[in-house]
Parts: C-alpha cells; sequence; structure tokens
C-alpha cells in the first residue's frame, strides 16, 4: 500500500469515528500507523481549566513516566505550551526546534524531562474555539531512533488533515460557570514564584533556569555576566534552602500542588 493509499485509509477511519468518545485513542493509532511513535500524548488545554489528558500511552510500554506530574504543573514550562501561549504559535513542531539554546546541558533536562523516557518529540497545536487548543506529542523512547527528515515531512503535510478531524471532533467547546481562571492562577504563581524571598534579580534568574535556561542563555536574557548570574543563583538556593536545579523545579511543583485556594502572591509564602 502506498503512503498516499494508506493516508486515505486511515483519515476514513478517523472521519468515521469523530463522534466516538474513542476518537482520541484511534487518532493516535492512526498516526503510529503512519510514523512509528511509542510515546503519544493528546492533551486538551480548554480556556480556564487544567490540561485534561485526552490519551497517553502506557509508561510499560513506551509511555512518559511522569505524565501526572506534567499536568499537575510542569506543563507551564513545558516548551510546546510556552509557544502556545507565550508565543500565540499553532502548527507543527520539532521539540529540538522550540527548546531552549543549550536545554540538553541544563540540569532540568537531565532530571526532567530525560525522566520522561524521550529521546526525540514532535507535535502539533492545534486551534480550537474560545482560545483553546489540543497539543498532540509524538515521542520516542527506549530503542528507537530520531524521527528522520522523511518522517519529519510527512507529519508536517499533514498538518491541515490532523487540524481538520481535531477541530471536528472537540468543536464542542465547553462553557465554564466558575469564574476562575485556573490556569491563569498556576501562571500567576509562576511569575511570582520567589518573589516574597528573593531580590528582584534573583527572582528572574530562577524564573529563567526554571523555564530551562542555561547560565549562559541566562546572562543573555539579563545582558549580565555569566559571574553575576552564578552568584545570583547561589543566592537564591541559600535562601530557598536547595542546591540545585531539580531540587529548585520540584520546589515550584510542590508549593503550587499545596496551595489548593491560591490567590495572590508567592505560592511559597505559606509553603515554607
Amino acid at each position: 500500500m502506498s503512503y498516499i493509499a494508506k493516508i486515505a485509509d486511515i483519515t476514513a477511519g478517523w472521519i468515521d469515528d469523530l463522534s466516538d468518545p474513542d476518537f482520541s485513542k484511534k487518532l493516535a493509532l492512526g498516526l503510529k500507523q503512519l510514523v512509528e511513535s511509542n510515546d503519544v500524548t493528546i492533551i486538551l488545554f480548554r480556556h480556564s481549566d487544567l490540561p485534561t489528558l485526552e490519551y497517553f500511552d502506557d509508561p510499560m510500554k513506551g509511555g512518559s513516566h511522569n505524565i501526572d506530574l506534567f499536568v499537575k504543573g510542569a506543563f507551564l514550562i513545558d516548551p510546546f505550551y510556552l509557544m502556545a501561549t507565550q508565543k500565540n504559535k499553532r502548527g507543527f513542531f520539532h521539540f529540538k526546534e522550540i527548546m531552549p539554546s543549550g536545554f540538553k546541558q541544563t540540569e532540568y533536562y537531565r532530571t526532567w524531562y530525560c525522566n520522561s523516557g524521550l529521546k526525540d518529540e514532535v507535535g502539533y497545536l492545534i486551534s480550537l474555539p474560545n482560545n483553546d487548543f489540543i497539543n498532540i506529542s509524538l515521542g520516542r523512547t527506549g530503542g528507537l531512533q530520531n524521527f528522520t527528515k522523511k518522517e519529519l515531512t510527512l507529519l508536517d503535510d499533514i498538518l491541515p488533515l490532523i487540524e481538520k478531524v481535531c477541530q471536528c471532533h472537540w468543536q464542542q467547546t465547553h462553557i465554564n460557570d466558575d469564574p476562575t481562571n485556573i490556569r491563569m492562577r498556576m501562571q500567576h504563581a509562576l511569575d511570582h514564584f520567589g518573589a516574597s524571598i528573593l531580590t528582584q534579580r534573583e527572582q528572574q534568574v530562577v524564573h529563567l533556569i526554571l523555564h530551562g535556561h542555561t547560565t549562559k542563555t541566562v546572562a543573555e536574557e539579563l545582558n549580565i555576566v555569566v559571574e553575576t548570574v552564578k552568584l545570583h543563583r547561589k543566592h537564591a538556593y541559600a535562601k530557598l534552602d536547595i542546591n540545585s536545579q531539580s531540587e529548585l523545579f520540584y520546589l515550584f511543583i510542590d508549593s503550587l500542588m499545596s496551595e489548593e485556594k491560591y490567590v495572590d502572591g508567592d505560592p511559597l509564602t505559606n509553603y515554607m
């Protein structure tokens, strides 16, 4: 069967199942037929709610090991989420093209991203009504090799098709009567993390580190020298009673999860 025939066959199945509650699973299986992947995740971001896992692969069969932690707060610093919310980008992206400079040398990469088991990742960001969006991630873990140029081209070429079937399936956008915007509240917590303890410059350094920046790229972002960044980081870590970037990340997640009724300000105020 040619690739065109294969795509046509898979697409016909998707169209038949648009109203099926298991559509997400069938969408994931269809994508796997086109391009080998053992870690497909489909996440729905409604305008004010926490992300909803529409589909994810079993960790025992190659799927990410820390997906629960992701939806509870780690998504706030995920490059795909930042592309969608801060840069307002939609489309198909290779993770290597959107990750911060020097990302693989950061402790964040070694202690967080690598713990997911991902070796390579691509993703779709699909617009829905009311500023909602879908993030479809295709990853490779274990012994699978990185995506080839041919596979990346194929996935990019079928973007209009993926957009159409996703928008048709998720077009019924629910309206949340609760005026509380949970995601905005969590973003506010991230923006003010450490404000009650750290100086403004220390907070800026910590914020960039949480987003996966290296010492060098933090210096570039803040227009200061590397040694000054190291000094601010040292002072910030001492005040937060931590010793590493991984501890910083988990401190943020723990403080966020402990604030069930967070309203405003630094989430560390009550936590510490």
